[in-house]
């Protein structure tokens, strides 16, 4: 049996599968796309995980508009996160072009220009359905493992939730973390102390710094009320098509703390809101992560154990996650180790560090009789890649040199005018995008604060009232004393200085010359007698 023979039958036999699948290309040998090779991905292991990976401009995004394509089409809903803007494309039909007729006939696979439900989300200030989730969803643990406190603060941290629950302050937002931290550290001191014991200064300041390190990423229009409801993320619309959920995350390539932030939330929202599946023969939701590299590279220790944790236990859940990064090593080995697709474009060797990437790389791949890996790696073309999956037994399919397909919706961003209307026609626009800032944490404690206030004022007028009390009663009773005596005419001013000591002696001196002339003057007269 000829080589190419052998390769063909392999991939025949590594391909076919019992279930429902999703076609991603053709195989490739020497640079020839063998048509009718398809090769596909089963839906029953999609919640296995997955990676999409590959320079800059080799068409890892296009891959990934593909296989959302696939799975709208299929009825499961999916969560992508824009980075780039360019996802937006998949609500309206491509403008086809005679490329995309060559290669789908050298692919052997039927194409035509579509569009699919899309529903835009923004955790920032873009358009779209706004995401909010309040900080007692989050609860204790999950906000110190954002804010990376250490175990101390994080104990703090517990206390201020305890004391909330404790006294019926709902935690929605920021501003009544911020609050509740001041308070129990200054002026509810004396209130929790025997309870719960003394905060230092030192801690409380140091969370509040972290706490506005996060709002200057603009946290605060993530946290709040109205909290999404992830359920609204399993859609499917009259046609059957699942909904595709895009993310636009083109503001905050600079905020990675927020995209980390916002991550954990929703996972661990979905782990806690759905149920255990078990394997299910179509994932529920299948999440994908574009520029997988900003969640990661900011990422802190205990971050990133809580995202190894969620990709573990996720699965049973039934939703499948997918990262897409240029560089594979981008994701931690922990993570890596999990992903069940591997969707590898061209690398690009320039730099000697860059080729011992490659080699790294191509140690991820399932030993080939076929194929270099290292030698393919850079040799891909623009929409090809070497492709490796999960079998419906959980067997790694034979890695696969791949002719990929072109999506049938546009590969370009939307217009202005197409999201106004996208937003528009949206029923979740009018179901989370008003603004909720009901009575919380910050305005009771607030109201607490103010009536302290009033109580200090009541009792200083109450002490001033006494005090003048007290020296009316003085009053009257030494002017009681005085009036039982024959009371001494006043003194006039005149003779208050004569009888003052300064008086005194001027009167003296005055008397003392007086006498004086006097006396000269009657010696004066006697003697002329």
């Amino acid at each position: 049996m000829s080589g190419k023979k052998k390769f063909l039958e392999t991939i025949a036999n590594g391909y076919t599968f019992k279930g429902d699948s999703i076609p991603l290309g053709a195989a490739m040998i020497d640079k020839e796309t063998q048509t009718g090779s398809i090769i596909r991905i089963p839906l029953k292991t999609l919640n296995r995980h997955g990676l999409i990976a590959g320079a800059t401009g080799t068409g890892k995004t296009k891959s990934l508009q593909c296989l959302a394509e696939g799975l709208s089409d299929r009825s499961i809903p999916v969560l992508l996160m824009d980075i780039k803007g360019d996802l937006s494309g998949l609500a309206q039909p491509s403008l086809g072009h005679p490329k995309i007729d060559q290669r789908m006939t050298s692919i052997g696979l039927e194409w035509k220009p579509n569009g699919y439900p899309v529903e835009l989300l923004t955790i920032s200030k873009e358009k779209g359905v706004r995401l909010r989730a309040t900080v007692s969803e989050f609860g204790p643990v999950l906000i110190s493992k954002i804010l990376e406190l250490n175990d101390t603060q994080a104990g703090v941290m517990a206390l201020v939730f305890k004391y909330c629950d404790d006294n019926d302050l709902p935690l929605l937002d920021l501003k009544d973390l911020k609050k509740t931290l001041q308070y129990i550290t200054n002026e509810g001191k004396d209130e929790i102390k025997n309870e719960y014991g003394l905060i230092s200064t030192q801690s409380s300041g140091t969370i509040l710094r972290k706490i506005i390190e996060l709002e200057q990423q603009g946290a605060e229009l993530f946290f709040g009320e109205k909290s999404f409801e992830v359920d609204d993320l399993l859609r499917v619309n009259g046609e059957g098509q699942g909904y595709i959920n895009i993310l636009r995350l083109t503001d905050i390539q600079d905020r990675p703390k927020l995209f980390s932030t916002f991550m954990l939330c929703l996972l661990a929202e979905i782990y806690s809101t759905f149920p255990e599946e078990g394997d299910l023969e179509a994932p529920k939701l299948v999440i994908f992560i574009d520029e997988a590299h900003l969640m990661f590279n900011e990422a802190s220790e205990a971050l990133l154990d809580q995202i190894e944790t969620m990709v573990k236990l996720i699965r049973s859940k039934g939703v499948g996650l997918y990262f897409c990064t240029q560089d594979p090593n981008d994701i931690p080995d922990v993570v890596l180790s999990q992903l069940g697709l591997k969707i590898q474009h061209a690398l690009r060797a320039f730099t000697a560090k860059d080729r011992k990437k490659i080699k790294l790389a191509a140690e991820n791949f399932p030993i080939s009789e076929f194929y270099d890996v290292d030698e393919i790696l850079t040799q891909l073309g623009i929409g090809e890649a070497l492709v490796t999956a999960l079998n419906e037994k959980g067997i790694p399919t034979p890695l696969a040199n791949t002719m990929m397909v072109a999506p049938h919706s546009r590969m370009d961003v939307l217009l202005p005018a197409e999201i106004e209307e996208l937003e528009e026609r949206s029923f979740l626009t009018d179901k989370y995008n008003e603004v909720i800032d009901r009575e919380s944490a910050y305005e009771l404690l607030n109201k607490k604060l103010e009536s302290f206030k009033e109580a200090e004022k009541q009792e200083e007028l109450k002490r001033q009232q006494e005090a003048a009390e007290r020296s009316n009663r003085d009053s009257y009773y030494s002017g009681g004393t005085r009036s039982s005596r024959s009371r001494a005419p006043q003194k006039s001013t005149l003779e208050r200085v004569i009888n003052s000591s300064v008086g005194r002696t001027v009167v003296r001196e005055v008397t003392r010359g007086l006498l004086g002339v006097l006396g000269l003057g009657g010696t004066t007269r006697r003697r002329r007698r």
